[in-house]
């Protein structure tokens, strides 16, 4: 019997769950400091929307576990991503310093990291826990109108490059 409940809790924490922000819903602005390859910048989600859908994905902390095996995977298809017009960033409530380390270890100088404040977590209503200042994962397709056109929120890192890439192709296919 716990066997059951085991596995049955296992399949529910990989199953996705319902996005904060559905889609179709606006994006809230997102101006924060971020960090690539380590070298750090201003990132304005209104600006980079000028170059064409924006993924954005929200990790709980760099450097643990799941968020790193994540990182790794949008490196690998950061090209795909590009190819494709979007422009890629992950958010964490960590701090800079922190992530500008991570830009380069785990994101290996393929797309930014940048720091997720407390209002933009309350924004797109990405609290890991009620009131916490640390996000859960969940990845966005945002397309340049600001509106939400992808949304998956699910504990496990696995299928969010997928369907964030997916959603970006669509969109770029005019399917969306």
């Amino acid at each position: 019997m716990k066997r059951l409940a085991f596995a049955l809790a296992a399949v529910a924490y990989a199953l996705p769950a319902h996005a904060a922000l559905p889609v179709g819903a606006s994006a809230p602005n997102i101006v924060t400091r971020a960090a690539k390859g380590g070298k750090q910048f201003d990132f304005a989600l209104k600006a980079a929307l000028r170059k064409g859908p924006v993924v954005v994905y929200f990790f709980p902390a760099a450097f643990t576990g799941g968020c790193t095996i994540e990182a790794h995977a949008f490196a690998e298809a950061a090209y795909d991503f590009a190819a494709n017009g979007a422009t890629l960033i992950g958010l964490s409530a960590d701090p800079i310093d922190r992530l500008a380390k991570f830009s380069v270890e785990a994101c290996r100088d393929k797309f930014p990291v940048g720091t997720a404040s407390l209002s933009v977590i309350k924004g797109y209503d990405v609290h890991l826990k009620p009131g916490a200042a640390m996000s859960n994962r969940t990845s966005y397709v945002i397309a340049p109108t600001g509106k939400v056109i992808f949304a998956l929120t699910q504990g496990n890192p696995v299928g969010h490059v997928e369907g964030t890439l997916a959603a970006v192709k669509a969109y770029r296919m005019g399917k969306r």
